[in-house]
């Protein structure tokens, strides 16, 4: 059976190409990192109530600064700006300086580590658009995503794991688009983790090994056939045999890489989890940190509660809302960083934290004493951490309420480009031809942003 199994694996390699883990990699540089964690806070975090203190706001709170309108409203209605104070006071990194909320105690302790960008901004003020751009670029189109960009550029380490993985209790705006491979061979698209009792949805097989063996010989074979009388030329079916070898090693590896009852109790207290937790946010961690020891390239962790709409969309709902929230990831992340450096695994990861856009310094009603943000594209807070990246560095600023960016901007493409160049990946040079073009994630836009570089 072994005899059997190694030359159809050989036929079919040499009619589909070398597996996704045996591929060479198309990087144009010497990388910083080897693997990204990805971790993308849906529903638009509020810059100016966690990472970018204004005490202009807290001055001239509940303030008229003039009419204006709300362009995620639906309506061209305008309406007074009232200024709007954060709910939490705003402290300093006792090493670097940098100030973040109370929101985040136990990240706080850690911004020394992290590069943040308080200049971000993106294209669209409406969550489904907006989320599509922070991962894939575009906000109009389901295009491959950046995981999905990552894996087909530098593949995985580990021939029995995927190269892009996606770590969502639930589904964020626009569903499984953000993770999608588009046009990019099919092998890329994010594996979802579902995380609890069953990870990986049918990961079981449902019959006896040797079956299944036997099972999948006799459709490798059939595909194999099938693919020579097309020439090879045959992109989906090649993709669906490479994702069949895909989900027949994950069968075997992944149980074990997802098993978190072999974590120490030191590790679990680190987090904050208790014995037994499969669910919480800070188990979600370290699955992302398992996975990538074990050789995958992209670990995305969407944080949704309970649905698409129970995230930090504030929205029509109190800022109150982000103290619960922020309770979720804040030690759970600050320990991320902690347990990758005790590893050894800090150089060569790249952290990301990351939302899609801002929030409004007046609040949404045009009414003093209104509780809630309105969705803010021109300006935002995001982060990079890890694998060549400057730690205890500000980039960038916004004017004193955080409505507009007034030192070194930096797009959603100016970002991409950068985690690209983190990981080896010349922007401008990884393309892909599709429709009689080339493609590439930041389109015909970004720049490295070089100061934040180590």
């Amino acid at each position: 059976m072994l005899d059997r199994r190694t030359f159809l694996a050989a036929s079919a390699s040499a009619v589909v190409g070398a597996p996704l883990s045996a591929r060479a990699s198309i990087a144009h540089h010497p990388a910083s990192a080897k693997h990204v964690i990805f971790l993308y806070m849906t529903g638009a975090y509020s810059h100016v109530d966690t990472f970018d203190p204004k005490p202009r706001l807290i001055r001239d709170h509940d303030q008229a600064i003039g009419e204006g309108t709300e362009p995620d409203s639906g309506t061209a209605k305008r309406q007074q700006r009232i200024l709007k104070a954060p709910l939490w006071k705003f402290r300093p990194n006792r090493h670097c300086g940098t100030e973040i909320s109370d929101l985040f105690p136990h990240l706080r302790e850690q911004m020394h580590h992290v590069a943040l960008i308080r200049s971000m901004h993106a294209d669209h003020n409406q969550h489904g658009e907006a989320t599509l751009q922070i991962h894939t670029g575009s906000t109009a189109t389901t295009m491959p995503g950046i995981g999905a960009w990552l894996s087909y550029a530098l593949g995985t380490d580990n021939p029995n794991l995927p190269g892009h993985v996606v770590i969502a209790p639930e589904l964020p705006y626009k569903a499984t688009q953000p993770f999608d491979s588009s046009f990019l061979p099919p092998r890329h698209r994010g594996l979802r983790v579902v995380p609890g009792s069953k990870p990986i949805e049918h990961l079981s097989p449902i019959t006896s090994a040797d079956r299944q063996e036997r099972e999948l010989d006799l459709l490798r074979w059939i595909n194999v056939r099938h693919l020579k009388r097309r020439g090879g030329a045959d992109q989906q079916l090649a993709g669906r045999m490479e994702t069949f070898e895909a989900a027949h090693g994950l069968q075997r590896t992944a149980p074990e890489v997802l098993d978190l009852t072999k974590e120490s109790k030191a590790t679990r207290n680190l987090y904050g989890i208790e014995e037994g937790d499969t669910t919480s946010y800070g188990a979600q961690c370290i699955m992302a940190r398992r996975l990538i020891e074990n050789g995958v390239r992209f670990v995305e962790i969407v944080d949704s509660v309970g649905n698409c709409q129970d995230n930090w969309d504030t929205a029509h709902r109190s800022m109150d809302l982000h103290a619960d929230y922020a309770k979720i990831v804040d030690q759970p992340v600050a320990a991320l960083i902690q347990d990758l450096q005790q590893r050894g695994l800090w150089d060569e990861t790249l952290l990301v934290f990351c939302t899609e856009f801002g929030r409004t310094p007046w609040n949404q009603d045009g009414k003093p004493g209104a509780k809630n943000r309105a969705h803010h594209k021109s300006a935002f807070s995001c982060w990079l951490a890890g694998g060549g990246v400057r730690g205890g560095v500000v980039h960038g600023e916004t004017d004193d309420i955080g409505n507009e960016i007034v030192a070194n901007p930096v797009h959603v493409h100016d970002y991409h480009a950068t985690i690209l160049h983190l990981l080896g990946l010349d922007h401008e040079k990884l393309t892909y031809r599709y429709g009689g073009r080339d493609f590439r994630l930041t389109d015909v836009h970004g720049h490295v942003v070089k100061e934040i570089l180590a």
